[in-house]
């Protein structure tokens, strides 16, 4: 089995068009075939179901695909490796978090570290910690900060406890504080009209799992949206929200920020890499960076 082919395999698969794959890997179609036939001869099993403008997988395909992408991941991340040079001049990291940590954390570290090292391109994905441990895991991520616990416990990953933080009530200052005192109880937003994140953001599952326990179920003004909308449909009165306080104490104006009783509500940010392949150079250095913050 050579790299190659498995290049030209997953080039095929995400296309479903010889001719296309071809051009995508700047290749001749004949070679292509010839390349992905020899394959198959090699593993004794056909990986696509070939029929007039309708190329699918195998079931021996849809097995070899995500072992393929993995393959094609962690080699060229050997070769950012290789290619970065000694005074992290060049090179870069790829960074995944949650929306709510781009917003609050991340911004003065990531400056800090650009400061530092301009030369190392920074790429940053969003996401809810579910889908950035999956990037993760297939090696689309050098690095990623997550809530624990993980929503799917990977022995594949080791995580590095970061920060705990508390959750905070945001709400117009208009509008009165539920419960009217200068703390809010989870129990105090039974009736409240919420502000609530998408399905599969950590802090919508945290939240309505603190209003379960406390025996109701809470009342959505407007779901759906990612940080930056939930504080802007707050500001506009529609309802309150259960945030970060690193991110409501950055919001700016608008916004009264009311803490919430004890024990309160609280989350802990780890940093997560893959276990069995070390992170390249510049994204090693980000990690002492945010460590040490």
């Amino acid at each position: 089995m050579q790299f190659q082919q498995l290049q030209y395999f997953v080039a095929v698969a995400e296309t479903r068009h010889f001719t296309r794959a071809a051009d995508l890997v700047h290749v001749a179609q004949p070679s292509l075939s010839q390349q992905i036939k020899a394959l198959e001869r090699e593993l004794g099993a056909d990986l696509f179901l070939r029929a007039r403008n309708n190329i699918t997988l195998t079931d021996a395909g849809e097995a070899l695909l995500p072992l393929a992408r993995r393959i094609l991941a962690d080699a060229d991340t050997a070769r950012h490796e290789v290619l970065e040079l000694v005074q992290l001049r060049s090179g870069r990291v790829r960074l995944g978090a949650t929306p709510s940590l781009c917003t609050g954390l991340l911004p003065d570290v990531l400056r800090a570290f650009h400061d530092r090292y301009p030369g190392i391109r920074l790429l940053i994905e969003e996401g809810g910690s579910h889908d950035l441990v999956r990037e993760l895991a297939r090696g689309a991520l050098d690095l990623a900060l997550v809530v624990l616990p993980l929503p799917t416990p990977s022995p594949a990953l080791t995580t590095v406890e970061l920060l705990r933080e508390d959750l905070v009530v945001v709400s117009t200052p208009e509008a009165p504080v539920p419960g009217r005192g200068r703390t809010v109880r989870i129990a105090d937003l039974e009736g409240e009209r919420l502000v609530m994140f998408r399905h599969g953001y950590d802090l919508r599952e945290l939240t309505v799992a603190a209003c379960r326990a406390e025996g109701f179920e809470p009342d959505f003004a407007v779901e759906g949206g990612e940080m930056d909308a939930v504080l802007g449909f707050v500001r506009a009165g529609l309802g309150v929200a259960v945030v970060p306080r690193m991110v409501a104490t950055k919001s700016g104006r608008g916004l009264r920020v009311t803490p919430l009783a004890r024990p309160g509500l609280h989350r802990t940010i780890a940093l997560a890499h893959r276990s069995d392949v070390a992170p390249p150079r510049a994204a090693r250095e980000l990690q002492r960076m945010l460590l040490e913050r």
